[in-house]
């Protein structure tokens, strides 16, 4: 039987077939471009919840607000360290002690790249960031300490001439690596190897390019090294070239001279 007048329904295809029974109207909203029905209705406004200014604040806790903090931290990095000179980032152990010659090293790294024109980056913590930070303070060359929000280990070191505190490791990691041109790693913990590791996935893969990762301190070094090539490339699981993606060195002046190769042209000659 086809229906007629306002009972006329057409479905997917021509046919005609009788109207569906209409249902009880449900509660509907839409909160910009999204739809809400049913028990998704809320009670207030978007414009009501901002001017309530004794409404809940769970919001400051959810993960679309968490979007727009960590957009302001690359917004504030970038800003701060867009004029940078060019600039080394140097990491190394919190925990190393102020007498140690790991600490000596660390402040003649930082005072010998000041003194060669570099900005010198760091974690801005004590140790071995301390130390490299406080080199090139005392040559007169520019200081910067890029901190995190810890549990432990907080604070900036008082040689930091510009200095930043993230909330996220990550947004923390892209300003060593964006702001660098290349990274001396000083003996450390698992924080200095999740940042060593970091920059030569990145060497690797090409998301950087002409980029050295320098490891100052071949004793300690050495089994790491080791490793890498008798395990991890011995089984295959990275190939031999993969050795040259950094260098191993004890001298300040190797640092130097391995830094101003990579910012040579391809195939230019001394």
């Amino acid at each position: 039987m086809t229906a007629t007048g306002d009972d006329k329904h057409y479905g997917h295809g021509p046919e005609e077939a009788a109207a569906p029974e209409r249902k009880k109207p449900w509660p509907e909203k839409q909160k910009g471009p999204v739809l809400l029905r049913r028990d998704q209705v809320g009670t207030s406004t978007t414009d009501q919840r901002l001017l309530d200014t004794t409404g809940p604040t769970d919001w400051l806790h959810t993960d679309p607000w968490r979007v727009w903090r960590i957009t302001s931290e690359f917004v504030e990095g970038f800003g701060a360290l867009a004029e940078l000179p060019a600039a080394i980032s140097v990491f190394g152990s919190a925990r190393t002690p102020v007498d140690s010659p790991e600490y000596a090293a660390g402040v003649a790294i930082g005072r010998a790249l000041a003194e060669a024109g570099y900005a010198v980056i760091t974690g801005g913590g004590p140790g071995a960031m301390e130390a490299a930070n406080r080199g090139a303070s005392d040559a007169g060359g520019l200081s910067v300490g890029l901190g995190i929000e810890l549990p432990f280990e907080q604070g900036l070191n008082e040689f930091v001439d510009l200095g930043l505190n993230f909330r996220y490791f990550f947004v923390r990691k892209t300003m060593f690596v964006k702001y660098a041109q290349g990274f001396v790693v000083l003996p450390g913990g698992l924080g200095t190897l999740d940042e060593l590791f970091e920059a030569l996935t990145l060497v690797q893969t090409k998301k950087v390019t002409r980029f050295p990762v320098i490891l100052f301190g071949s004793s300690y070094w050495g089994g790491l090294v080791e490793w890498l090539k008798n395990t991890l490339v011995a089984e295959g699981k990275a190939a031999p070239k993969d050795l040259e993606l950094f260098h191993v060195t004890d001298d300040v002046d190797d640092v130097l001279k391995i830094l101003e190769e990579s910012r040579r042209p391809a195939g230019t000659e001394i």
